[in-house]
């Protein structure tokens, strides 16, 4: 067993150009991640321990406020996967597949077998330019490529000086996993033998669009992974134009609504918990909102795409956003969580509203079931599908102008699995309900949301005029100005992070200084 240390600086690699003329037709755009790519790429092997370290794919501990520099800045992890490779690559297929108790049990010893990794793993070798979330690999981490003169066929990967067993990047690591991020993390562990070589085809300067690209092309046209599931491993691809034309319908879209919607209606903390009319069936009372309201409310706000033309503002979970031009890398789990975190902290504030519209809710309650009529009255805007709309798309505005300020790119999220089940929800949501952002800006949303008369226009205690001013927010024109009148009233709540997104949001909005 070899350590990382005893590997040389100098790794050869085998220099292969693939470029063809058609390609010089493509367009190329940086501004939207998808620079011109090299026209060529290389072949070598390496120790995994070592590629997992250059590559910044090692043993974390786990920061609670902000995100670690380690993994890619576009890719997720489902540890269970590493787990099993890690298996299979001591002992081989089947015994890597046997139950605990099986592999104890000298019976299956002869289903022991060699656990070959012949695919190349696929990565992007980041330039002296390249910058991830602001920050460029330091000078002294860089890996440096030379061809040689005499040798058009080989180069040659020059690591860093001071590579070793233990070695850290400085600032963001050398090396971006494209593919086989799951086999590195195999590595992980002090079984496996660091001296355990693995192929590698790596690009150099390769930009994020032309990575998710390869990604696509490597796992999911071939069906051999889900795509929905893609998507959490890839987030880039939410964003990728040509993958929306060629698949023909909203693939992340839609999908996604479904399963955020399912979750919010099963998860037992959830505010929604069973009170989302699944099936659609008239006559449930307390279900005024149905499946496909909320999926359409969804997509029309966290998921949707943009605004409109020439209009920045966009879904939080289903664009680009920020400085860097970057998707949220949040997987479905976590996701739901952060609606939930937002659904309980209304749910808090509304229990604790003692203005005029909450208390006539209250007042009038027909059920003596215990539930707040100011949250889930059947007169209360908050229980219909306007209200969940409209509702849904003030919490994505403000998140979304305020996403650099909120530092929503850096929450170091716990790793969860891809099935977002109960168990794994419940712990992100407690990870964000410890985050500053809960306390600074989620909470005094939600409180500025709850001293909004959320009262329908059906309801008994509206005056003339107040009644009149709900009629308004009926019709085609209804949810416009329903969205624009809660706006105005975030931004003009104080003089706090909450009013200034708000208004932040109408200035991108376009709407008029005449207030309904």
């Amino acid at each position: 067993m070899t350590d990382p240390t005893a590997e040389s600086l100098i790794v050869p690699a085998l220099r292969v150009c693939q470029w063809m003329s058609e390609w010089e037709d493509i367009r190329w755009e940086p501004e939207e991640h998808r620079s011109e790519p090299p026209h060529e790429f290389y072949q070598f092997k390496i120790s995994a321990r070592s590629l997992r370290l250059l590559s910044g794919v090692y043993r974390r501990t786990h920061d609670r406020e902000s995100a670690t520099a380690d993994l890619g800045i576009q890719r997720r992890h489902q540890a269970g996967r590493s787990k099993e490779i890690a298996q299979f690559v001591r002992y081989g297929y089947p015994w890597s597949k046997l139950r605990p108790l099986q592999r104890e049990s000298p019976a299956f010893r002869p289903l022991r077998q060699p656990g070959w990794l012949p695919t190349p793993i696929v990565v992007n070798i980041l330039t002296a330019d390249q910058r991830r979330r602001s920050q460029a690999v330091a000078p002294e981490d860089l890996i440096r490529i030379q061809d040689r003169p005499n040798d058009p066929d080989f180069s040659t990967l020059r690591l860093p000086d001071s590579f070793s067993g233990n070695w850290k990047c400085r600032v963001i690591p050398p090396v971006e996993i494209i593919d086989g991020q799951h086999r590195l993390w195999a590595f992980d562990t002090d079984d496996v033998p660091s001296d355990f070589q693995v192929p590698v085809v790596a690009f150099h300067g390769l930009d994020l669009s032309w990575q998710a690209y390869l990604f696509y092309t490597i796992n999911i046209k071939p069906k051999r992974i889900n795509a929905s599931l893609a998507f959490d491993l890839y987030p880039l691809l939410r964003t990728e134009e040509w993958l929306e034309k060629a698949e023909g319908h909203r693939l992340y879209h839609e999908i996604r609504a479904q399963e955020l919607t399912d979750t919010l209606w099963a998860h037992p903390t959830s505010p929604w918990h069973r009170r989302i009319n699944m099936l659609g069936e008239p006559g449930h009372t307390g279900l005024q909102v149905s499946q496909a309201a909320w999926v359409r409310s969804l997509t029309a706000s966290f998921i949707k795409h943009w605004e409109g033309t020439g209009v920045k503002v966009g879904g939080l979970f289903g664009v680009r956003l920020g400085q860097d031009n970057l998707v949220l890398p949040w997987n479905r789990a976590q996701q739901a969580a952060f609606l939930l975190a937002l659904g309980l902290a209304l749910r808090e504030a509304v229990a604790a509203c003692k203005e005029e519209w909450a208390e006539a809710l209250r007042a009038n309650a027909a059920d003596d079931t215990g539930d707040d009529a100011a949250f889930v009255g059947t007169d209360n805007l908050l229980n219909q599908d306007q209200g969940i709309r409209v509702l849904l798309q003030a919490l994505n505005d403000l998140h979304f102008v305020s996403a650099d300020d909120l530092r929503l790119h850096d929450f170091g999220l716990v790793e969860s699995t891809d099935t977002a089940d109960a168990d794994a929800v419940s712990v992100i949501l407690t990870d964000l309900q410890e985050k500053s952002w809960y306390r600074n800006f989620a909470r005094p949303l939600a409180a500025a949301l709850a001293r909004y008369d959320w009262r329908s226009s059906r309801a008994d205690s509206l005056t003339t005029e107040q009644q009149t001013l709900k009629a308004s927010f009926r019709g085609s024109a209804g949810y416009r100005n329903f969205r624009e009148h809660l706006l105005r009233h975030l931004a003009a709540a104080d003089d706090s992070p909450v009013s200034r997104s708000a208004s932040q949001v109408l200035s991108r909005l376009g709407y008029t200084e005449t207030e309904h």
